[in-house]
């Protein structure tokens, strides 16, 4: 695989951010970048938190939760 140089100028708390991120996942700055643009080009979706993905799925899919929940929100200030 032929690789190039690129400069990237970010806001010093991004920067910070990745190189902690990279550091706790014991990767380089580098190879959190390419992993993200792999995603990207595989068409993969942002990770999801492992709690939002342990209770997914929960309700389920014929129940329209937004109103059952303002219908809850409504009689609860009633």
């Amino acid at each position: 695989m032929e690789t190039a140089k690129l400069t990237v100028r970010l806001p010093k708390k991004d920067l910070e951010f990745a190189k902690r991120y990279a550091q706790e996942h014991r990767i380089t700055v580098t190879e959190l970048i390419d992993r993200y643009l792999q995603r990207l080009q595989e068409g993969q979706p942002a990770a999801i938190h492992p709690e939002v993905e342990r209770i997914s799925g929960l309700v389920p899919s014929d129940i329209d939760a937004e109103s059952l929940y303002y219908e809850h929100l409504a009689n609860k200030h009633k």
